[in-house]
């Protein structure tokens, strides 16, 4: 099967959303694929490249105000470019947030994503978990603890760093990592084989 390529095109304020885009990362490379991590703040050419020559991308950002930072939509409006081209139709894409709250309105900004993935013509790729930790014999300690079905979901403590980052959304974003790198081979064979 080829080996699919993915970027992680993501800002993070304060250090908590790389140590998802880096947990995302280690989930796909686990599955096979070549993984490229981008900051949408600081993006070069050569990195739109690696956007342009990638089988799937994955967005991350915190949520702030109920929507992705500033950055991210700064990014989001550089693709313009790409959409009147159709440069990234047939693309796979997913999405990661982390928020200081439970909530935190998590769910717009994945929302958010997966429109932009759907204005460039791309596929959008679900978590693919069940909800954890909503019975009385679960534990925080569960993969999608948030319940969260759109994209991986993270909160952390807004008075604490990026080391307290819940292992278990840390885990859930790897899995998110591991599905769009598999996803992405299978697209690729299924492509190849009907060439």
């Amino acid at each position: 099967m080829p080996q699919p390529v993915v970027s992680i095109a993501y800002h993070s304020g304060y250090g908590h959303t790389v140590v998802l885009a880096e947990a995302v990362r280690d989930g796909a490379v686990e599955a096979g694929a070549e993984v490229h991590l981008i900051k949408v703040d600081e993006i070069t050419e050569e990195q739109w490249a690696l956007l342009d020559g990638s089988d799937a991308i994955v967005f991350g950002s915190p949520t702030y105000m109920g929507t992705a930072s500033g950055a991210f939509h700064a990014f989001a409006e550089a693709t313009s470019a790409r959409w009147a081209t159709q440069a990234w139709k047939d693309k796979l894409a997913a999405g990661f947030t982390n928020s200081g709250s439970k909530s935190g309105d998590k769910l717009h900004t994945l929302q958010f994503f997966q429109i932009l993935a759907a204005q460039l013509g791309m596929h959008w790729v679900n978590l693919g978990l069940l909800p954890g930790w909503n019975s009385s014999t679960a534990s925080e300690t569960d993969l999608n603890r948030l319940g969260v079905f759109l994209g991986a979901a993270a909160q952390t403590n807004v008075d604490e760093g990026a080391e307290a980052v819940h292992k278990a959304d840390a885990a859930t974003a790897e899995h998110l990592g591991r599905r769009v790198a598999e996803t992405a081979g299978t697209f690729l064979a299924g492509r190849a084989q009907a060439a």
